[in-house]
């Protein structure tokens, strides 16, 4: 996947701890779109392997 959705997805989560949940899927939905299909299946590996990053619970 590309630095800038990575970038995008690691900034998501760090909202998504602060409460900030509209801004979040914001930031997330535009990476989403701007994806290739070929980064749709790591992106969804990436979000599963990073759960926690969202939780923020180990």
């Amino acid at each position: 996947m590309r630095p800038s959705i990575r970038s995008a997805l690691e900034r998501s989560a760090e909202l998504t701890r602060s409460n900030q949940f509209v801004e979040a899927v914001a930031i997330a939905e535009a990476a989403f779109n701007r994806a290739t299909d070929d980064e749709l299946p790591e992106i969804r590996q990436w979000l599963n392997d990073h759960t926690s990053d969202f939780t923020g619970k180990a």
